[in-house]
């Protein structure tokens, strides 16, 4: 149920002095935040929960989508610094691998809050964005986030979208598109999960229970019927540490990641599914699970497909397929369309498509990041405008990362140029990108 309108008449607070505010706290907020600061700019970044990383940590999502395009890294810069950092040390992690890298949550908790403080980034954790104040058409005065302060609004030279549903541009009106053309359904949801005291050997050596295994166990369990909760073959997982292992399993149908009642009842569900993936995999792989137990379940809910904010220029299928290059892009990207829960012919299409090729990308141009309509905020992460297929590939972390990185340096020259975003130099904003180790087509 939708609450009704109603007026506040209390006191807000207000914090301002700022030149950039970074809005979520996820990859793109922290590469977005720290490039700020790195740039100059005093910055500040608001984060809803009580740790940053967003679904790599509070999201407990056990794997980091493929680094490379098949031949080299290509997320580089400030993506390759968290990556590497946040995976030193962990031993059963080769550092010569880059696709699917086991996360560590708490390992990538302290690099990015170790980055954000290097930087000098301000960080206020639990806090959470509820809406916008505009000074005029097309400029966001405040963003009105609450604390244990109250209600606060913060006021800055630039904002950057960093909330993964693009809260931020749409309170200030800006267009976007939500889940499927037709029907306007979602990509499926999945709340993940960590079970600990899991037989090391025989997990490792038994039989691999990802559903694109014909013999994984997955297939009897979804046939046999014995756990309603789970509804289908979707089953990630990763080694995470000894006895454990992590797992982005489950889905939950046409959650609306705007609705908190959904998102409510979702998570619910999402740990109900969890418990019974403990129960089936100890009767279906009992040599691995017998002595499982459910160490914990995510504290966010691992939402694949938001708000798509329109954009100075839309990412397509097109682009995608061709390959293509971009005369203003900020980084690459080589990563499938993963689109969890597509109608059939969708799905001939992306099958039709393929996968890329060893060396093969496409380019994020930087006007993906600059929503329609609004002068003084941008976006980074997977709110970014492209179409709904594309959305599928672009979601992901390692291109969250970038597209931070590209925010936050671009905000920070806006802000130190008196906010005229649509007159930056772009060619100065590649080559700074370029001088801090990022990857596209010069």
């Amino acid at each position: 149920m939708k609450p009704e309108s109603y007026q506040y008449h209390g006191k807000i607070g207000i914090s301002s002095g700022w030149d950039v505010i970074v809005i979520g706290g996820g990859p793109a907020g922290c590469t977005a935040a720290t490039a700020a600061a790195r740039a100059g700019a005093k910055t500040l970044l608001l984060e809803g929960t009580g740790a940053p990383g967003g679904m790599g940590t509070s999201g407990l999502v056990p794997a980091w989508c493929p680094f490379s395009d098949g031949e080299k890294i290509i997320y580089r810069g400030l993506a390759e610094t968290v990556f590497r950092r946040a995976t030193s040390g962990i031993r059963h992690v080769d550092e010569k691998q880059l696709n699917w890298v086991s996360i560590d949550p708490e390992a990538l908790k302290r690099t990015y809050d170790e980055l954000l403080e290097e930087y000098g980034v301000h960080v206020l954790f639990h806090t959470f964005a509820a809406g916008v104040e505009m000074a005029e058409s097309g400029r966001i005065d405040a963003v009105i986030a609450g604390s244990k302060a109250g209600l606060t609004a913060f006021r800055a030279k630039m904002f950057i979208d960093c909330t993964g549903d693009g809260d931020i541009a749409a309170w200030a009106g800006a267009e976007f598109k939500l889940g499927d053309d037709e029907t306007g359904e979602t990509q499926y949801a999945t709340l993940c999960f960590q079970l600990s005291n899991v037989d090391s050997y025989y997990y490792q050596h038994g039989c691999r229970l990802h559903g694109s295994n014909p013999d994984s166990s997955i297939h009897r369990i979804v046939k046999e019927g014995k756990y309603p909760e789970i509804i289908d073959t979707h089953l990630c997982q990763n080694f995470s540490g000894p006895g454990t292992v992590g797992f982005n399993a489950g889905h939950l149908k046409n959650v609306d990641s705007t609705d908190p009642e959904q998102v409510s009842a979702a998570m619910i569900q999402g740990r109900k599914i969890a418990r019974a993936f403990l129960n089936a995999l100890k009767e279906y792989e009992p040599e691995a699970f017998g002595g499982a137990f459910l160490a914990c379940t995510a504290n966010l809910l691992g939402i694949r497909e938001g708000r798509r904010i329109a954009g100075e220029y839309e990412l397509t299928f097109h682009d995608y397929l061709a390959r293509r290059d971009f005369a203003d892009e900020i980084g690459r990207n080589a990563y499938y369309l993963d689109i969890h829960g597509m109608r059939a012919d969708m799905r001939a299409v992306v099958n039709k498509a393929g996968r890329y090729k060893p060396g093969e990308s496409h380019g994020i141009p930087f006007r993906c990041l600059l929503p329609k309509k609004l002068d003084n905020l941008l976006l980074a992460g997977r709110c970014i405008s492209s179409d709904r297929m594309t959305y599928g590939s672009v979601r992901v972390m390692p291109v969250c990362l970038v597209t931070g990185e590209a925010a936050g340096t671009a905000a920070a020259m806006a802000a130190a140029q008196g906010g005229a975003l649509r007159e930056l130099d772009v060619a100065r904003l590649r080559q700074d990108l370029l001088a801090h180790g990022a990857y596209f087509k010069p």
